[in-house]
C-alpha cells in the first residue's frame, strides 16, 4: 500500500481523477496533509509518494558553533532540516540543559532570521524569537537583511548540500558576512520504486503529477517513464518551483509541463 491516499464526495464528478504528488505527507491543524484535503474537495483522488530523504553531517562542527554565539552576528534558517539538525545538536550533546540557561538568551539578543512559517514555527519550538519569516524565499530575505543588519560579526547559515546561492551572493555583495555549514544532504528516498511500482500496479497512470524539488524529479523521474510506457504523453506535470534549470530533464518525455508556484 502507497503512503497517502484519500478522496472526499464530489457528487457532481462523473470520473475520478487520479494525481500523484510527490512529497511527504504533513499534517495541518485538521491532522491531514492540505493538499490531500483540497483536491479531495474537488474530487480529485490524491496520492502522496515521498521522494526525499536526508542524511545529518558535520553536526559536531556545528554543536560547537552553537555554543559560540559571541562569534556570530546571528543566525539564518532557510528550511526546516537547517532547524532539525540544531535540534540534534542539542539533543546528541546534552547541551539542552545549557541552551536553556543561557544559549539561547545570547542567541536572541541577535537576529535570527528564517524563510516561510513552517521554518520559523520550528525555530521558536527551541525557543529562538525569529524574524524575516514573511519574506517567503531566499531572494526577498536576502534584501530583508541587507536593509537591516550591521553587525561586522558573520551570520551562521546551517544549510543542505543543494542550497541555492542567491542568498550568500546577496549578503557578500553588500559586504555582509556569511558563515555557512552544511548539516545535511538530499538523498532518494529508499522507497521511491517500490511505492511508485505499487501505485501503478493499483491505481494506474494517473492523470497528473506534482513535483515539488528538483532533485525530487531528478530521483523519481526515470521510475516515471518506465511505469508510465506510451502513456507518459497523456500525464499532465507540475513543477512546484521556477527553476528553469530543471527543464532540460524532460527532453524526451514530451510531458505538458506547468510551472505553478504556492
Amino acid at each position: 500500500m502507497f503512503p497517502c491516499s484519500v478522496t472526499a464526495p464530489y457528487k457532481d464528478c462523473q470520473a475520478i481523477m487520479k494525481v500523484l504528488l510527490l512529497k511527504d505527507a504533513k499534517e495541518d491543524d485538521c491532522g491531514q496533509d492540505p493538499y490531500i484535503r483540497e483536491l479531495g474537495l474537488y474530487g480529485l483522488e490524491a496520492t502522496l509518494i515521498p521522494v526525499l530523504s536526508f542524511e545529518f553531517l558535520s553536526l559536531p562542527s556545528f554543536s560547537e558553533k552553537l555554543s559560540h554565539p559571541e562569534d556570530y552576528g546571528g543566525l539564518i534558517f532557510t528550511s526546516p532540516r537547517a532547524v532539525e539538525a540544531a535540534q540534534l545538536c542539542l539533543e546528541k550533546n546534552n547541551k539542552t540543559e545549557v541552551w536553556e540557561r543561557s544559549l539561547k538568551e545570547k542567541w536572541n539578543a541577535k537576529s535570527v532570521y528564517v524563510v516561510g512559517n513552517a521554518t520559523a514555527s520550528l525555530v521558536s519550538k527551541i525557543g529562538l524569537d525569529t524574524e524575516g519569516e514573511t519574506c517567503g524565499n531566499a531572494e526577498k530575505l536576502a534584501e530583508y537583511i541587507c536593509s537591516r543588519e550591521s553587525s561586522a560579526l558573520p551570520l551562521l547559515f546551517p544549510c543542505g548540500n543543494l542550497k541555492r546561492e542567491i542568498l550568500p551572493k546577496a549578503l557578500k555583495d553588500k559586504g555582509i558576512a556569511m558563515e555557512s555549514v552544511t548539516v545535511y544532504q538530499t538523498i532518494p528516498h529508499p522507497g521511491i520504486q517500490g511505492n511508485l511500482n505499487s501505485y501503478y500496479s493499483q491505481q494506474g497512470v494517473p492523470a497528473s503529477i506534482t513535483f515539488f524539488s528538483p532533485s525530487g524529479l531528478t530521483y523519481s523521474l526515470k521510475h516515471i517513464q518506465e511505469l508510465s510506457g506510451d502513456n507518459i504523453d497523456q500525464i499532465k506535470v507540475h513543477l512546484m518551483w521556477g527553476a528553469r534549470a530543471a527543464f532540460p530533464v524532460f527532453r524526451g518525455a514530451r510531458w505538458p509541463v506547468c510551472r505553478s508556484r504556492c
